[in-house]
């Protein structure tokens, strides 16, 4: 069985009590409580709970809606101590060397607590907003020498690399990490699952049934063997935990209830126009809006109104816990999760569900009898 990392959410798109996505945060709203404003005063609460409650890091999303990830994790370093920030960038917008270089600075003042998650891009509309034309295979392409040339600047050696995409003399970052930052990359396609086999540490996917899962992971896996690499597996998820199963599926059909149709009809008409292979699988999970519930746990209501994860882990604590302990039996690793709002659902997990798979890790291994 796999080892586990559990990480939190940093949402700077905006908070609240019922599902925040990119349409809220344009102004179309669902029909329930205010949303609590990205400020950095409430995100800093986010982090230090997150911080307090023992999750290793807080993922930092990248978009249009939500605050710049570089600015907002660097503005909380001084805010937490221990707390690690996986701060998510999109390849293409900056140069690697530049990347390279704001990555090191940042482990560097930040005393080591960074990781990256590479977002290639998956929403054309998205990636043309900020000048980026490229094909979908191109951008995956321009990831894969991206993160090639960040690694090697990361060394301390000048670097020179011809590509497609770049063409770089000397690249190299005058005060390099003391330990190279993590490097997390997501994608379900085939070009996404082979740039992450050749360079990343961590392949990071988006949650479905556990059978979907282990078919990504056994393709990524046997990619990367065949580098001779050894990658580290995590999916993104939400999670909806309480003292009962009935508690917890009540506040999934809260959640579902405050969704205007009318919302659900638009963000389902925007999200089928991605060329995402992730997001058209997190889609496929949700076409029948009275059959929620995936697989026994699995909750895709999330993805009704929000791009992205789409999925939640609903039940109760030794429900959920019982669904990580799935996921890690097929090679999970690492487990980012969210929840509404981010701070009260932090302590619903790390309080009720934490402990459960600790002591379950502590149980003596079963052996059959001879």
């Amino acid at each position: 069985m796999s080892d586990k990392h559990f990480h939190w959410f940093l949402p700077t798109s905006g908070d609240g009590r019922e599902v925040i996505g990119g349409l809220q945060s344009a102004g179309i709203l669902g029909t329930a409580s205010a949303v609590r404003p990205p400020h950095l005063d409430y995100l800093a609460l986010v982090a230090k709970t997150a911080e307090r409650l023992g999750f290793e890091s807080v993922l930092t999303p990248t978009g249009t809606w939500c605050h710049d990830a570089w600015l907002t994790t660097a503005a909380l370093i001084r805010e937490t101590s221990r707390l690690r920030f996986l701060v998510a960038f999109r390849p293409g917008l900056i140069t690697p060397t530049l990347a390279a270089q704001q990555a090191a600075t940042f482990a560097e003042f930040s005393g080591g607590r960074l990781a990256l998650n590479i977002v290639a891009g998956g929403d054309r509309e998205e990636q043309e907003r900020f000048g980026d034309r490229l094909t979908k295979e191109q951008r995956y392409a321009r990831a894969r020498e991206f993160v090639t040339i960040v690694r090697q600047a990361w060394t301390g050696t000048p670097f020179d690399f011809t590509g497609d995409h770049y063409d770089v003399t000397g690249a190299v970052v005058g005060h390099p990490p003391a330990v190279a930052p993590q490097v997390f990359f997501g994608g379900a396609s085939e070009p996404a699952r082979e740039a992450a086999a050749a360079t990343v540490d961590t392949y990071l996917t988006w949650t479905e049934p556990p059978e979907k899962v282990a078919a990504l992971v056994d393709d990524v896996r046997a990619r990367a063997a065949r580098y001779g690499r050894e990658l580290s597996f995590g999916i993104r998820a939400h999670v909806i935990t309480r003292d009962t199963r009935e508690e917890a599926w009540a506040e999934a059909r809260k959640l579902v209830g405050r969704m205007d149709p009318a919302l659900i009809a638009l963000a389902r008409e925007r999200l089928l126009q991605s060329d995402s292979e992730g997001q058209r699988r997190q889609l496929a999970l949700n076409a029948d809006v009275d059959n929620l519930e995936v697989y026994p746990g699995l909750w895709a209501g999330y993805g009704l109104v929000r791009p992205g994860a789409g999925t939640a882990l609903v039940g109760s604590h030794a429900e959920v816990a019982d669904l990580i302990a799935q996921y890690r039996a097929i090679g999970i690793d690492h487990f980012i999760l969210s929840g509404q709002p981010h701070i009260e659902e932090a302590f619903w997990f790390a309080e009720g569900v934490v402990p459960l798979v600790r002591a379950a890790d502590r149980l003596p291994a079963v052996t059959s009898p001879t």
